[in-house]
């Protein structure tokens, strides 16, 4: 590209972000709101990279809004059901937003003040209880097995998201301690460990701390190829970290993948949850920044920023869903969003 071109197309995005700035604190999402001008002003692309991901004749939708809900977390898909599963972790239920017909249902009452959850690859449901400090799966009768509760003798502090290794079934999740801050998602209690990313083996059910090289880790995704483990740090960190996955049981080679500061906001965001897609760029919750930060941040696997989806509310977790896997579900504090792309989620929920 040349120099004047490229120019052009930095003044048009930075005009664009401009307008969408505006446009995402302004618009409506209501069931009487005025049909969005192709293509949606609040999908941007930062990079010429994102443009093979953005579709030009899709809206952001909001599938789900409820003024009672109070901290929706922990999308996880059901492609069998087809039905988006998620946490209000303060009022202590699961929903279920049913794909064909629109409705939303409570789903599990209580639940633990659960936040993140998925599904393994035998279709069975995992969530991470702040409450109970622990990890559960629920089998098919319907009773729960309980994965995780203690490490080296005392309670976890609070695990918060979890995903599955296909090859060997493990389980790997983090324990940053969120739902023992407050009684508001748990029960408020001090912290027994140093905030760290654990794995159960499939097998023998044992519990191996990976890593306390972060300090709140809190959503985790593997990349693509499952070689790489990446968690977001809510903590001091405010940036999404990796790893390289050394024989399916260990961690090396810590080292920041992305930073979540844009200095042009004067103040650091935070990612939450995160996920990758088939190509190896990672989709980022981002958020407690405001119009114009909050929503969604697409990062490259060279961990440069390449686009973002912006929303009217903090979004706290994303997930891949739908029949084809290219449909990008957001939780967003009162709220549920989704929003169709050219991209595939690398793994199933």
């Amino acid at each position: 590209m040349k120099r004047r071109d490229l120019l052009t197309a930095g003044a048009a995005t930075l005009a664009s972000s401009a307008i969408s700035k505006t446009l995402s604190a302004a618009r409506d999402y209501g069931p009487n709101a005025a049909p969005v001008r192709y293509p949606d002003p609040d999908i941007i692309a930062l990079d010429p990279r994102f443009n093979k991901y953005k579709l030009g004749n899709t809206p952001i939708l909001r599938i789900y809004s409820n003024p009672n809900t109070l901290w929706t977390e922990g999308p996880a898909w059901n492609g069998v059901g087809r039905y988006l599963l998620f946490s209000d972790i303060p009022n202590n239920v699961q929903l279920r937003w049913i794909e064909d017909d629109g409705r939303t249902t409570v789903f599990r009452n209580p639940s633990g003040n659960s936040n993140g959850n998925t599904f393994d690859f035998q279709g069975r449901q995992l969530a991470c209880e702040h409450g109970n400090r622990r990890v559960v799966r629920y089998e098919y009768d319907g009773t729960i097995t309980v994965l995780a509760s203690e490490f080296e003798g005392k309670p976890f502090n609070a695990p918060n998201d979890v995903v599955v290794h296909p090859e060997d079934g493990a389980i790997w999740f983090t324990d940053p301690g969120y739902g023992s801050m407050w009684h508001y998602e748990g029960n408020k209690g001090p912290l027994h460990h140093k905030e760290s990313v654990y794995r159960i083996d499939a097998k023998s059910g044992k519990i191996t701390k990976l890593t306390d090289e972060i300090y709140k880790p809190n959503g985790l995704c593997f990349s693509q190829d499952y070689k790489k483990l990446y968690v977001s740090d809510t903590g001091d960190g405010k940036n999404i970290k990796v790893w390289d996955i050394d024989g399916q049981t260990k961690l090396k080679k810590g080292r920041e993948f992305a930073s979540m500061t844009i200095k042009k906001f004067g103040k650091p965001g935070n990612a939450d949850g995160i996920r990758c897609d088939i190509d190896g760029n990672i989709w980022a919750s981002a958020g407690w920044v405001g119009d114009g930060y909050d929503g969604v941040h697409i990062f490259a696997p060279d961990g440069d920023r390449i686009g973002q989806i912006l929303l009217p509310e903090i979004c706290s977790n994303v997930c891949f869903g739908g029949r084809k896997r290219n449909r990008l579900f957001m939780t967003a504090s009162h709220s549920v969003y989704a929003v169709y792309t050219d991209a595939i989620g690398a793994h199933i929920s």
